[in-house]
């Protein structure tokens, strides 16, 4: 994986290309964030220091704001964030709705200040790239806000292509059983296969890459994003040793290998479940476990109780 196959999967390189065929989404919002953030707003912030305190003023971006409120209005009210590659998949724990759904900058910034995976688009995009010794490419960072779908975990597939072919399909919730799956795995292959060679072979900048996509009840497959071939991207269902030969895979059938949670026995706990916070917490913060909170204030008393007794010398 090289640092220019990383760039080229920006929503802003493949959306334009794949429009059609995708989720409608804004692209002024993304210049926007972008010119902002290339900007000096080190005015913005007054520090007040004194005796006592010490005190910050955020900045404030008026325009960048109304511009982003009208693009939620225009995409229904309701958005789904990202940035350049990633969305905060990881942090939806932490919203009131628990959801990725957004209706306001604040809900919007609320889960990517949480999400390690936009602290990652921020920090090391090119952190498992093969050319490590060349120059970083500049990255100017995009605020994305694509229309709220609800699309069900069973429809979403990840397809890997390597020399412009497919050679795998892995179900994208491969956490759970889904019995539909299993029971039209030939439909849903050829709908993805015949959904690729139409649109996504070819068209894209580089011949090997990876993508999400959704088959919706009415058996059409929509683009959902692409995402660089290699580890940076989970292969879920496969292991990057046999997607990087793809030979193997090949020979083993006609056309692209097909992997599914094919029972119950196989369900695993979803790996986001890793980023959020410890149950223990949401409770106390919460008030819903009363007993964990009188554990905690007798606790804390005692602490306090220990320490007067016995003060620091």
């Amino acid at each position: 994986m090289k640092k220019e196959q990383v760039v080229n999967c920006q929503f802003s390189v493949w959306y334009p290309i794949f429009k059609q065929h995708t989720i409608k989404s804004d692209h002024n919002a993304q210049q926007t964030y972008t010119n902002n953030s290339d900007s000096d707003d080190e005015e913005d912030i007054q520090w007040s220091d004194d005796e006592t305190t010490s005190t910050v003023t955020a900045p404030e971006f008026p325009e960048f704001t109304s511009k982003v409120l009208e693009a939620i209005n225009a995409l229904g009210g309701r958005v789904f964030p990202k940035l350049n590659w990633s969305a905060p998949r990881d942090a939806n724990w932490i919203a009131l709705n628990s959801s990725l759904q957004c209706d306001s900058l604040t809900d919007i910034f609320l889960l990517f200040k949480s999400s390690d995976f936009i602290t990652h688009d921020l920090t090391k995009p090119f952190l498992l790239c093969s050319d490590q010794d060349s120059p970083d490419p500049l990255v100017n960072y995009e605020l994305v806000l694509r229309k709220w779908s609800e699309l069900i975990p069973g429809g979403e597939f990840r397809c890997f292509v390597k020399e412009n072919k497919l050679i795998a399909i892995s179900q994208r919730d491969y956490t759970q059983h889904y019995q539909h799956v299993l029971k039209q795995e030939e439909q849903i292959l050829h709908a993805i296969q015949a959904f690729f060679s139409q649109h996504i072979q070819y068209n894209f900048l580089d011949e090997d890459f990876v993508l999400d996509v959704y088959r919706d009840s009415q058996g059409r497959v929509w683009l959902i994003d692409v995402n660089p071939f290699g580890e940076v991207t989970d292969s879920l269902l496969f292991s990057w040793e046999e997607l990087a030969t793809g030979g193997e895979l090949a020979q083993q059938q006609e056309g692209p290998a097909f992997r599914c949670t094919t029972s119950e026995v196989t369900v695993q706990p979803s790996p986001c479940l890793s980023y959020r916070i410890p149950r223990d917490f949401v409770d106390l913060s919460t008030g819903e476990d009363a007993y964990k909170l009188i554990d905690f204030l007798k606790l804390k008393k005692s602490q306090q109780e220990e320490e007067e007794e016995n003060p620091p010398q």
